[in-house]
């Protein structure tokens, strides 16, 4: 089955950069089925460590598919996830970055080169990443605005 796929503007350069300084690993809620042949075109360099479908989400009483990265490190001061939903890093809020959905069309975007890049390059060289994440973003704020308390983060 032919499908159609539209690349966000540098996303193989910012792929090709960031595996230079850290560990890329692929999280989808997508099932493989769907998602493996679209991750196949975009990741022909294999970069990714190693790819997580919707099976390894989890269930909460709040949101489904929700990505859970105790499983991926022992060290959640040196893990990140991006994600354009951030119910998808309920469980650990300030190990995530929210990013701006991609459309088809936006042939102009740059966040990836402009934004996450920079951003993960400075968190790179940091020895806990998550009080830089939270002075950024104040995800834990966010969701409890969102009716989600602090105790059903890990």
């Amino acid at each position: 089955m032919l499908r159609f796929l539209s690349v966000r503007p540098g996303l193989h350069e910012f792929l090709k950069q960031v595996h230079g300084f850290a560990d890329l690993v692929l999280f989808t809620a997508g099932l493989e089925g769907y998602a493996r042949p679209l991750v196949d075109r975009i990741d022909v360099e294999n970069l990714f460590s190693f790819r997580l479908y919707r099976p390894s989400t989890t269930s909460t009483e709040y949101r489904e598919h929700v990505k859970d990265l105790s499983g991926l490190s022992k060290d959640m001061g040196r893990i990140v996830i991006v994600d354009n939903n951030p119910f998808s890093f309920m469980l650990q809020p300030l190990n995530g970055i929210p990013c701006i959905p991609f459309s088809a069309g936006q042939i102009h975007d740059t966040q990836l080169l402009d934004v996450l890049l920079p951003l993960l390059k400075h968190l790179s060289l940091q020895k806990d990443v998550r009080p830089a994440l939270y002075e950024r973003f104040h995800m834990p704020e966010w969701f409890q605005k969102q009716g989600i308390p602090s105790t059903s983060w890990k």
